[in-house]
């Protein structure tokens, strides 16, 4: 599992895919979590705009891929 550092209390899922380099667009974000290929918290969450905090774990559902949000 990787750390991904934000500067601030929350961010979006969509954004966290996109700024941790797992998608390099916001189109391939949104198709990734509206396919149910990600999970926050080991639940499956369809929601791009999903606010996520300090401590969340976001994981790519069938990779290793695998993220905790932390705060700088």
């Amino acid at each position: 599992m990787r750390q991904v550092i934000v500067e601030s209390q929350e961010i979006t899922l969509e954004a966290l895919l996109k700024w941790s380099g797992i998608t390099p667009t916001g189109g391939q974000a949104k198709r990734l979590i509206q396919s149910g290929m990600v999970e926050v918290n080991s639940i499956i969450e369809t929601r791009r705009g999903r606010k996520l905090v300090p401590g969340d774990i976001v994981h790519i559902i069938n990779t290793d891929e695998t993220i905790q949000v932390v705060r700088r």
